[in-house]
């Protein structure tokens, strides 16, 4: 019996796969338990159009990350903190900091994981930083540390 399978089934197939399983596995465990359904005509131009528009999807997200990387290479997200002699910061600023001030100061929204932060700031000055904005886009943003 051909199935198309809504879910993932460890050791058969990824979710969107359509293959040949035994009947009985099909109507006793795949069926039953909603984990594929019959691949008939109509269920496969459904997950022809599901997997056009995830792909258009994909595509439309990918070209926002390649302009999101493009502005947020112009910007220059400024923060405050103490800091010691000798330009060291009491403390440290950490990628969640730079989240908020990219919000705050330029009104991007970017997830504090998707700044990739191997240290934390440490020290007064310029840093780059980088920033996963897509599996397929990375860009930098800017970090200047002030004296507060």
């Amino acid at each position: 019996m051909r199935v198309i399978f809504l879910k993932d089934v460890k050791g058969k197939a990824k979710k969107g796969d359509v293959k040949n399983v035994p009947d009985g596995y099909a109507r006793n465990y795949l069926l039953k338990n909603n984990l594929a359904e019959e691949a008939t005509a109509g269920s496969m131009k459904a997950l022809e159009a599901k997997q056009r528009k995830s792909a258009q999807q994909e595509q439309q997200e990918k070209e926002e990350a390649m302009n999101l990387k493009d502005t947020l290479a112009e910007l220059t997200v400024e923060l405050k903190a103490k800091s010691g002699e000798g330009g060291r910061l009491f403390g440290s600023i950490t990628s969640k900091q730079i989240a908020e001030g990219l919000q705050k100061q330029h009104g991007h929204k970017v997830d504090k994981r998707k700044i990739e932060l191997d240290q934390p700031i440490r020290a007064l000055g310029y840093t780059t930083v980088p920033v996963k904005l897509h599996p397929e886009v990375s860009g930098s943003v800017k970090v200047h540390v002030s004296e507060q």
